[in-house]
């Protein structure tokens, strides 16, 4: 198993979909949110989709013309949402939305696809692309990206999903190439920062790895399993006070996320933080009560509530 799990697939959404979904999303929570451009203007006729991972189900709704979007009677827990317009970057993030607590604001901004000139072909390229990635033949995928990228320059950031190909067969500087190349149209591009990072991660490069990550501004990073990683290589050099800061947001965001509520109970046993060490190994179970690491975890909050 790889030690980065793929971040950021880019799909663009060129055409809009229904979708039906059971209902085993609701309940009686509520969230909202903004959508805007990188100039702070709202973006109306943006596709919010909603996916409650508990309910396994979902939904979706439209922003208005003033960007915002609200979605009401929905049970708490991790949801996936993504956010999608033609003619824009598509971004996808996880939330935990709580069900009875009061709900912050999800701002988001998208990214504006300028020049790009929309055709069947292009849309069937790229939608064979995507399919050839999910089906893991990432060879045939590249050569579908790289046929996009030579028609029409302006899709330069297909170069991520490139990288993310190369990324897929560990063929790291290959992905780095790519993600670079991305970087010098974008340079403050999240994604491909991260790709760069984890390149580096997983050729054991640690200490390179960590100076990419901080090149991204910790609120910016919303993504469960990215904030898990960075934890875990803080973790890995003894960097626990950092650590605990990515495994924390990595829970907030998914609250069903066993790796890092384990994590985050042994970063807490480690710096002596008690009470919650005991709080998090306790809400760890209540994911996974039958398994060999179940077992070492009530025995870390035996031992906590003797000492």
């Amino acid at each position: 198993m790889k030690k980065i799990t793929f971040l950021f697939l880019i799909l663009v959404v060129l055409v809009t979909q229904t979708y039906v979904y059971s209902q085993g999303y609701k309940g009686k929570g509520k969230v909202k949110g903004i959508v805007s451009d990188q100039e702070g203007n709202p973006i109306e006729g943006v596709t919010v989709k909603l996916y409650c991972e508990r309910g396994a189900s979902g939904f979706e709704v439209t922003t208005d013309n003033k960007g915002e979007w609200k979605a009401f009677y929905i049970r708490g827990g991790p949801y996936d949402i993504d956010f999608a317009k033609p003619g824009y970057m598509p971004k996808k993030i996880n939330a935990n939305i709580s069900e009875f607590g009061k709900n912050p604001d999800i701002e988001m901004q998208l990214q504006k696809m300028e020049g790009l000139v929309v055709t069947d072909d292009l849309k069937e390229e790229l939608q064979k692309g995507n399919d050839l990635f999910d089906q893991e033949k990432y060879e045939e995928a590249i050569l579908s990206y790289q046929a996009i990228i030579a028609e029409v320059p302006e899709t330069y950031v297909l170069y991520r999903n490139i990288g993310n190909c190369y990324f897929q067969m560990e063929k790291y500087d290959k992905a780095e190439e790519c993600y670079q190349k991305v970087l010098e149209k974008e340079p403050d591009d999240t994604e491909s920062i991260l790709g760069i990072g984890n390149a580096y991660a997983n050729r054991g490069q640690n200490e390179k790895a960590l100076e990419w990550y901080n090149k991204i501004a910790f609120e910016k990073i919303s993504d469960p399993m990215v904030l898990y990683n960075i934890g875990s290589n803080f973790y890995s050099q003894g960097r626990h006070q950092e650590a605990l800061r990515y495994y924390r947001k990595a829970v907030e965001v998914k609250g069903n996320f066993q790796d890092a509520l384990y994590q985050l109970g042994l970063v807490n046993l480690t710096l002596g933080n008690k009470q919650e060490a005991i709080d998090v190994f306790q809400e760890y179970l209540k994911y996974d009560s039958e398994s060999g690491r179940a077992d070492q975890v009530r025995n870390f909050i035996e031992f906590l509530k003797k000492t």
